[in-house]
């Protein structure tokens, strides 16, 4: 498979997704489908690596017979399934109690937060787990408060493998069933991308807005109380 695909399919995001595309073909033509799984599971453990690069490319060397596509949804379930436990196993180090007293000393954060968002992932966790494998940013973050619950691992393995295999089957088989116009996906998917990146920074910017006028009103408290 060509080098020169990924460098088509990227150039005009900017030389570093070039350069992580050519990386990943040629970890695909030198190791196989172990190769594409290799790349997931760092796209996992980095979310600003795109998998929306990768698994086309994955399908399109499983179209000219590097691999086979069953081959190319295997490995790539099993990189997703590898990423998303080394953050799950982050969060289960990490704890509930650790999380709180980092949370206490970061400006504008506090230890309730951990303790809000646990109770959140303790009613959600498994819808979470799920069809948060279908969000950028999303799918490697949720992994970490799933570690922090203590998410039975069987069950975040099932939710985790169930959810990628399904995202991961709509790219590949976009890359091998359009060939070399699977360009034309990766398209839509940048769309998500930034719809997702927009709710994300407007949620924070709510968030520190909230926090600031909170902080504010209290410290007016106080001092009136005094």
């Amino acid at each position: 498979m060509d080098a020169q695909l990924a460098q088509n399919s990227a150039s005009d995001s900017g030389s570093w997704l070039t350069a992580f595309s050519d990386w990943a073909v040629e970890l695909m033509d030198t190791i196989g489908p172990i190769g594409a799984g290799i790349a997931i599971a760092l796209e996992n453990l980095f979310p600003p690596l795109p998998s929306e690069v990768v698994l086309p490319l994955a399908g399109l060397a499983a179209q000219r017979g590097s691999f086979t596509l069953a081959e190319a949804l295997v490995w790539t379930t099993l990189g997703s399934l590898v990423g998303a436990f080394l953050l799950y196993g982050l969060g289960a180090w990490l704890g509930a109690d650790r999380l709180r007293r980092i949370a206490d000393r970061i400006p504008l954060l506090r230890g309730d937060d951990v303790v809000r968002t646990v109770a959140w992932f303790d009613r959600h966790g498994a819808k979470a787990v799920f069809f948060g494998r279908m969000l950028p940013i999303f799918r490697s973050l949720i992994s970490i408060p799933a570690g922090v619950s203590r998410m039975p691992p069987w069950r975040f393995g099932l939710l985790t493998g169930a959810g990628s295999l399904l995202w991961n089957s709509i790219f590949v088989l976009s890359g091998y069933l359009l060939g070399e116009a699977w360009p034309v996906v990766e398209q839509y998917a940048e769309i998500l991308q930034w719809v997702v990146l927009a709710a994300v920074v407007g949620a924070v910017a709510w968030f520190i807005g909230t926090r600031v006028r909170t902080i504010l009103r209290e410290r007016r408290e106080r001092g009136s109380a005094s």
